[in-house]
């Protein structure tokens, strides 16, 4: 069986019956949780691949859950337009339940992505199919008016790290679900205007805040320098790879785009594989199955099929005997004196990462692989 379809395998049967992904069945950290990050790209390698019902499922999954909370961020908008505090533990969480509950496991909960990142895949997918997911209205425009309150916010980032910064990363999958929620049609004239405010402050923000003064190739200012891991930070995060391809916050052919994926391959690729950036301690600091997909996916929409390829394949190989795609390999570790530390606490790594096969079918996509 081909690893796209063993890949198509594991995330239907593993899919809940509220129409969840489950980020990882046995993982002791990820049991029994769906984030909307993960579950969007998840979603988003399924729909490629013409699993539309499950795909369906997991987008109207999504609706109600955000949906259900249209109070709660209301309450949230209004107290932040009369000047009041609004803390991180009061924002809504980053992973529910399958049930599409809150949990009562302590996370690092407040993270602004995820949202985005769902309208985005909700868009793509509906876009691809030529039809719209039943039911999904409020829960587009309660995440909608959500992102637009608080996209200024600082917040945890895609690793669950860093809540007093201002991640680029995130900034990018904000920009992208504030313009798929306007062209989805849902919003109301004042929310799509909020929503487009929103976004070009976003661009903004990040053009002069978000962008190293030099990039890969020792480029000046004037725009062609890399994008930088978090605002007034000249490090890089694979992170930022999302926010070339498929984000388009600098896309493909911008200088910015390009100079942003050479410093991330340079810095961050070895081998195949992708750290996620160089202080990385988690597991030791492994090389991460999708982020080659990310890398994958930024050179095959550049035209360099053969790089993208070579993730691909590397993704591939990571694979264990049953097909299995882990969250992280640990051959090549940036601080192997750490590893055993979070052996104890979680337990071996996360196998299989549902994340990780999304990605790998996103990318045996774009390259015309198919089951």
């Amino acid at each position: 069986m081909s690893l796209v379809a063993h890949s198509l395998d594991v995330i239907k049967s593993l899919q809940a019956p509220s129409g969840a992904y489950p980020a990882s069945p046995t993982f002791s950290a990820y049991r029994g949780y769906s984030w909307l990050r993960d579950g969007a790209f998840i979603a988003e390698g399924v729909s490629r691949h013409g699993d539309v019902a499950g795909a369906d499922a997991f987008h109207a999954w999504c609706a109600r859950v955000v949906g259900d909370r249209a109070g709660q961020v209301d309450v949230l908008v209004s107290r932040a337009g009369r000047g009041e505090a609004v803390t991180a533990a009061e924002m809504l969480p980053t992973r529910f339940t399958l049930d599409g509950v809150d949990g009562d496991d302590d996370w690092w909960d407040f993270q602004l992505d995820g949202y985005g990142t769902w309208l985005w895949a909700l868009r793509e997918h509906v876009v691809r199919h030529g039809r719209a997911v039943p039911g999904v209205e409020k829960g587009v425009r309660t995440a909608a008016r959500y992102l637009t309150a608080f996209w200024h916010v600082p917040c945890y980032d895609w690793w669950e790290e860093h809540v007093e910064h201002r991640h680029v990363a995130t900034l990018g999958s904000i920009h992208a679900g504030l313009r798929a929620a306007v062209a989805l049609g849902v919003l109301s004239a004042a929310e799509s205007a909020a929503a487009v405010e929103a976004a070009e402050g976003v661009a903004g923000l990040v053009a002069r805040e978000g962008v190293s003064a030099e990039g890969a190739g020792g480029e000046g200012a004037g725009g062609e320098g890399h994008l930088r891991k978090w605002l007034g930070s000249d490090a890089v995060d694979g992170s930022l790879l999302a926010c070339v391809e498929p984000f388009g916050l600098y896309p493909a052919g911008h200088p910015v785009g390009e100079a942003t994926v050479a410093e991330v391959e340079r810095q961050l690729a070895r081998d195949g594989g992708v750290y996620r950036y160089l202080a990385d301690t988690f597991y030791g600091g492994g090389r991460w199955l999708l982020l080659a997909g990310f890398l994958g996916w930024n050179h095959a929409r550049a035209g360099r099929r053969e790089e993208a390829v070579r993730y691909l394949e590397w993704m591939a190989a990571q694979a264990t005997s049953d097909g299995d795609l882990p969250e992280q390999v640990s051959d090549l570790l940036l601080a192997p004196d750490r590893r055993q530390e979070w052996l104890d606490r979680w337990g071996p790594v996360a196998t299989p990462l549902l994340w990780s096969h999304g990605m790998y079918l996103i990318l045996a996509d774009e390259l015309g692989v198919t089951a």
